[in-house]
């Protein structure tokens, strides 16, 4: 790469940074390409940009965005997972990812500007899925609307029941 090739690599890397919801920083050492691969593709399903990147070209790009404070792990070898809607999506592969291969370590991460730590990538990985969030919402606000229906069935139904015993009394 020659100076006008890493100029307009870190002038990318900067606008992808200042309009990412989170940034995740892993060190990769030690994973064979296959499993690179299925991580890169498993990432990729979601909508996440996952690229290996130079420590000082990553420091320059960095600068003046919402991922300043990965610079200090910026050491090693580094790769970095760009997430676009959904934060908790990367966070889950990743976490599997270094749960499943122990050559493979989270450093760090942003969301929203504030800094993570590995434990808090956990943490947020363990979170439900935007999706299933949704789906809760969705239940909660549908178990009312449910209740009430509910509720004025069994007027009829209790009438139809006390119906039906008496008519078996007058049968017998």
């Amino acid at each position: 790469m020659n100076r006008t090739e890493k100029e307009q690599f870190v002038q990318e890397l900067s606008e992808q940074l200042k309009n990412t919801t989170a940034t995740y920083l892993a060190d990769y050492r030690g994973i064979n390409v296959e499993q690179a691969t299925q991580l890169r593709r498993e990432l990729t399903q979601v909508g996440v940009k996952y690229r290996v990147v130079k420590n000082n070209l990553l420091k320059l790009a960095a600068r003046g965005t919402s991922a300043e404070g990965l610079q200090d792990f910026c050491a090693g070898p580094t790769a970095i997972a760009l997430s676009g809607d959904d934060p908790i999506a990367p966070a889950k592969i990743l976490s599997k990812f270094a749960k499943d291969i122990e050559a493979f370590e989270l450093k760090a991460g942003v969301l929203s500007g504030k800094l993570l730590s590995v434990a808090d990538i956990t943490a947020l990985a363990a979170l439900p899925s935007r999706e299933e969030l949704l789906a809760k919402a969705l239940s909660s606000m549908n178990a009312p609307i449910t209740n009430f229906v509910g509720t004025m069935a069994a007027v009829p139904r209790s009438l139809v029941q006390v119906l039906n015993a008496i008519g078996q009394n007058k049968a017998a």
